[in-house]
């Protein structure tokens, strides 16, 4: 699969990064528009990723310094393999899936007692999220399964909750962790927030920026998108990350147009002052 997957992709100049488990496959690529339809179709030919769902965003092979294909323990890495069981149909145990017009549908039934629940990790949600989500204490995705067992999570075990993370595939493993974890209607917006955003963009009840894991570190759904990231130096409203300029540190920080000559995160340069 991973000889496979390489060929395909050097043989369309496509680059970006994939990885391959016995659970499925996950990956972004960046190319020419026909180059990557190409990719579809003959990926396609494979009679399990027949079905396969891909989301699309503008972009192209520039943003991406190489091509990565790895074949992993977990396409997403929760640290939970052995918990996780994958039949013809998918993750056995997860959530029910929702398209973006169910999602409004259940609010719209269910109201305020709808709980949306952030998949990913702190700094992605610090730009973009729903409205009145829950954002987990993690920094890394291997800390969902401890985070789970925290006792405030005990008030919304009983009422309908949506998780939600990028593209989907998190969320598959995710919502299965949380129905072991006694959460008990458990459902994942089909497609993530990528296909989220294509039906509502910023006209329904997501706001902010879509943080993504390549040089444009964030994209967004139209022009009507709000900042909802404070800047890490003066608190101004910004959805632009940055790296610290200290190697050592490399801390993903948010800056605004106004202190983009202050590289450092704000550790690091309360350090150099001194």
């Amino acid at each position: 699969m991973r000889l496979w997957q390489r060929t395909l992709c050097e043989k369309l100049g496509l680059k970006g990064r994939i990885l391959i488990a016995d659970h499925g496959i996950n990956g972004t690529l960046g190319g020419n528009l026909k180059d990557l339809k190409q990719y579809v179709k003959e990926a396609r030919t494979y009679a399990p990723f027949k079905d396969i769902t891909f989301k699309w965003s503008d972009g192209g092979s520039e943003h991406f310094p190489k091509l990565i294909v790895k074949v992993r323990p977990e396409i997403v890495s929760f640290g939970a393999a052995d918990k996780i069981k994958v039949d013809r149909q998918g993750i056995v145990g997860g959530g029910q899936h929702l398209k973006p017009e169910q999602v409004h549908k259940l609010v719209a039934e269910r109201g305020d007692e709808v709980v949306f629940f952030d998949g990913r990790n702190a700094y992605e949600a610090a730009v973009g999220r729903f409205k009145n989500a829950v954002v987990p204490d993690v920094e890394h995705t291997r800390d969902f399964a401890k985070e789970l067992k925290n006792p405030k999570y005990k008030a919304i075990k009983n009422k309908p909750v949506v998780t939600y993370c990028t593209g989907g595939i998190r969320c598959e493993v995710l919502s299965a962790l949380m129905k072991q974890s006694g959460f008990n209607e458990v459902y994942q917006m089909a497609g993530g927030i990528v296909k989220y955003g294509e039906t509502y963009a910023d006209d329904g009840l997501w706001e902010g920026s879509l943080y993504v894991f390549d040089d444009r570190m964030g994209t967004k759904f139209s022009d009507r998108a709000k900042d909802i990231g404070s800047c890490g130096h003066c608190q101004a409203k910004t959805s632009n990350y940055e790296n610290c300029a200290n190697k050592a540190c490399n801390k993903l920080i948010l800056v605004c147009s106004a202190c983009q000559n202050q590289q450092y995160c704000p550790s690091c340069l309360q350090q150099a002052v001194k």
